[in-house]
């Protein structure tokens, strides 16, 4: 692992180069992935390090793996300060606040696909969409009960693999679709399902957890 040193200089120089490109390098692995899979920072008005999200915030970008041990390598062993090249402060609840603007990315794009007609709620309907073959990602309740998820999930069992993540809670997804609680929801394959498999997986590694499984798995 290597944080400071001319030939890391040259690297992030290069990498400003071809901002526009879709692979970005990370400050601490230094191996380069889609944009999609990592985190992006800035630093703000106050010289603290923001994560952003959304990719819209103004100022050269610093980009690490959405990993729980990456993050915690750049806030200690002062990567953002080199690549920023100027003495920076790491909030100390950084990784607790990614987590939780991730959680509300995935629930803004699930009310997206759902005013879209792009996502439906609860076990019949999303069952039907399963059996269909509509279904080109299933949103499970993390905190759902494992037999009704299992029960629910066999309905892909003759329809082949549909990929299968648990981001939010019941009430976290009761939220998107007006409901108390919801448990199960499917979405159509396109755009939106694969903002939330790329947020969800991006939520896991922060948190230092697995994705959730495709459909075998249940």
């Amino acid at each position: 692992m290597r944080a400071d040193g001319a030939e890391d200089d040259a690297e992030d120089d290069a990498d400003d180069a071809r901002e526009r490109g879709p692979l970005r390098r990370c400050l601490v692995t230094r191996v380069r992935a889609e944009k999609a899979a990592m985190i992006r920072f800035v630093v703000g008005p106050e010289g603290a390090i923001v994560a952003d999200l959304a990719l819209r915030l103004p100022g050269r970008g610093m980009w690490l793996s959405a990993r729980q041990d990456v993050l915690k390598a750049a806030a200690t062993r002062g990567v953002f300060a080199h690549a920023a090249k100027r003495p920076v402060s790491v909030p100390s609840d950084l990784a607790a606040n990614i987590a939780v603007g991730l959680r509300a990315r995935i629930g803004e794009t699930l009310g997206l696909a759902r005013r879209a007609g792009q996502a439906v709620a609860g076990f019949d309907k999303a069952r039907e969409w399963l059996l269909s073959g509509r279904a080109g990602l299933v949103v499970e309740a993390h905190d759902g009960s494992a037999e009704e998820r299992a029960r629910f999930l066999a309905a892909m069992k003759p329809r082949g693999m549909v990929a299968v993540v648990d981001p939010l809670s019941g009430a976290e997804l009761g939220r998107v679709f007006a409901r108390e609680r919801v448990v199960h929801v499917a979405l159509v394959a396109g755009r939106l399902a694969a903002m939330i498999a790329a947020d969800t997986a991006r939520l896991a590694g922060i948190e230092g957890r697995d994705v959730a499984s495709s459909g075998d798995a249940a």
